[in-house]
């Protein structure tokens, strides 16, 4: 990634806003419509990239935000070890080479994760389940964090039936954002595909997605979030149905 034209950053810059807004509002979101933007006008890997330190920086805050965060990491930990194991291998599939495919993989996962936000039902996780579930989980979201640079699907809507409370399902959720941006920085490492230049941009990039979750707290107090991420979902299921299709009609 070599262009730093004005209009390049000036991209860059409105993108993470927009994603610090997402996540102001509604808790998350900041790494999923970054990814998803910067795939219109970036290969997938350059976009990871750059999500990695806005990311790692506003998880890490929702994270020891919670209430008891070994409490968490004690339940989770099965999950969390699989979601690195699965990133670690995954990561192939958005360096191998293949951008194109990589960008469509990357709009099936943002497409399939607002359907189903928007479509289904809330669910619960029997309690005698989770053992089981939780390394399954945590593999299948690292291998579409490799391959996509993505981390919601499917953590998120199981996370969210497991019964947290309100603070523990936020901290649940930065625990499990945190160890994918972690994840995702190795494995972009362990490829040579996580460059200096990338670092740079990706440490300017902090400052609007601050800004933007500045904003999108405010936001909150005058639009309902309900109401805000039912068309957040709806244009992210757009983009995402727009970034899948691309290969097939260019």
């Amino acid at each position: 990634m070599t262009d730093f034209s004005f209009s390049f950053l000036l991209a860059i810059t409105a993108t993470f806003i927009l994603a610090g807004i997402v996540k102001g509002v509604t808790g998350m979101g900041l790494p999923t419509v970054a990814m998803g933007v910067l795939g219109l006008f970036m290969p997938p890997v350059a976009a990871a990239g750059l999500l990695i330190l806005p990311s790692l920086v506003t998880n890490i805050w929702q994270l020891f935000a919670g209430p008891n965060i070994m409490e968490t990491l004690k339940r989770l930990w099965p999950m969390m070890l699989a979601i690195v194991i699965g990133t670690l291998i995954g990561i192939g599939l958005m360096t191998s080479g293949a951008g194109v495919w990589a960008t469509s993989a990357l709009g099936a996962a943002l497409a399939l994760y607002a359907a189903y936000s928007l479509l289904a039902p809330p669910f619960s996780v029997p309690q005698r389940m989770e053992k089981l579930l939780s390394p399954i989980i945590g593999f299948i979201t690292g291998l579409l964090t490799g391959g996509t640079g993505v981390f919601v699907v499917p953590a998120v809507p199981y996370l969210q039936s497991l019964g947290f409370d309100r603070d523990n399902m936020v901290q649940a959720l930065g625990l499990s954002f945190t160890v994918s941006t972690v994840a995702l920085a190795l494995g972009l490492a362990s490829q040579s595909a996580f460059q200096t230049q990338e670092l740079a941009l990706s440490a300017l990039a902090i400052i609007p997605a601050l800004l933007g979750m500045w904003a999108g707290q405010s936001i909150r107090r005058i639009v309902s979030p309900a109401t805000f991420r039912r068309w957040f979902l709806l244009a992210l299921l757009l983009l995402g149905c727009e970034l899948f299709l691309r290969p097939f009609w260019s």
